[in-house]
């Protein structure tokens, strides 16, 4: 017999072997776009969920969804719109925080919960179903280890209005801390920060030219009542401040921080993402101290 026979079944075995390489590659290639799309989706559905509750937050606060009468609101829209968020989505969230604005609409429910025995939980939902909401807010907190608990004494009713002018402008400074003292401020956190995302700063008295710079970021603290009248002060009368956010919040009573190991603070922070992953989620506050 001749081995002759045989040669194009070994020609074809090297094809197929030869072949295989470039299958693979090609497979590895596409599981590598597809990881990248799926973290880029996970961002943009991290920026959507947060715009969502800004707005509505924004709305709830500032009692007008006509961003010309409520300034928290026109700094919110101008942040998501930039960010690229669809006007559909916008347009959703005003639609939800309005509902809830009317009789019969969604309700403003606030949960208290306690995880790891030691880290104080408040989260505030806007829903029409109280029990889906309690529901989801419950599974949630058990998968976690976390329990509904009374920890209201852990926080205190806070407005904060956070605004942003140029570093160095000293003279703007001033003259937003004592309007913001006037209008009922009680103190404010001076920093530095630097804003990749303000590409421009655009103020009543300078204009700077577009590019990436330093800017200094104040934080002024107020009993809840005066939070409208602090936001006005602040960015107005001439300031040169831009308003980042107004909102009222639970801050934690305590500047002392338990004693949590990195672990634990991990899982803390996990907890505080899937809540605010839940649909009916507005806000979700711990009694940890902001490092």
């Amino acid at each position: 017999m001749s081995l002759s026979r045989f040669s194009p079944a070994i020609h074809s075995s090297r094809r197929w072997f030869s072949a295989s390489p470039s299958v693979l590659a090609g497979h590895n290639k596409w599981s590598k776009i597809k990881t990248k799309k799926g973290v880029l989706d996970a961002q943009r559905s991290a920026i959507f969920g947060k715009a969502n509750r800004d707005i509505v937050v924004a709305i709830r606060n500032g009692g007008s969804d006509n961003p010309d009468k409520n300034i928290a609101l026109a700094a919110v829209l101008k942040r998501v719109k930039a960010q690229g968020v669809p006007k559909e989505n916008i347009e959703t969230a005003i639609a939800k925080a309005m509902r809830g604005k009317d009789a019969g609409g969604q309700q403003h429910l606030v949960y208290e919960a306690l995880a790891y025995n030691t880290v104080g939980i408040i989260i505030e939902c806007l829903t029409d179903n109280t029990n889906r909401t309690l529901h989801n807010v419950r599974s949630i907190l058990t998968s976690h280890g976390a329990r509904f608990a009374p920890v209201h004494y852990m926080f205190k009713r806070e407005g904060h209005v956070r605004v942003a002018l140029a570093n160095g402008d000293d003279e703007g400074l001033d003259l937003a801390v004592d309007k913001a003292l006037t209008a009922g401020a009680s103190d404010f956190d001076d920093s530095v920060d630097e804003d990749p995302n303000r590409k421009q700063l655009t103020v009543t008295v300078f204009s700077f030219a577009a590019k990436k710079f330093l800017t200094r970021s104040t934080q002024f603290i107020c009993p809840p009542q005066d939070l409208t009248s602090v936001t006005d002060a602040a960015v107005k009368f001439g300031t040169g401040c831009e308003l980042i956010s107004s909102e009222l919040v639970y801050s934690p009573q305590s500047d002392d921080a338990p004693d949590l190991d990195e672990e634990t603070k991990s899982k803390v922070a996990e907890l505080v993402e899937e809540l605010e992953e839940d649909d009916d989620t507005m806000r979700v506050w711990t009694s940890l101290p902001s490092e």
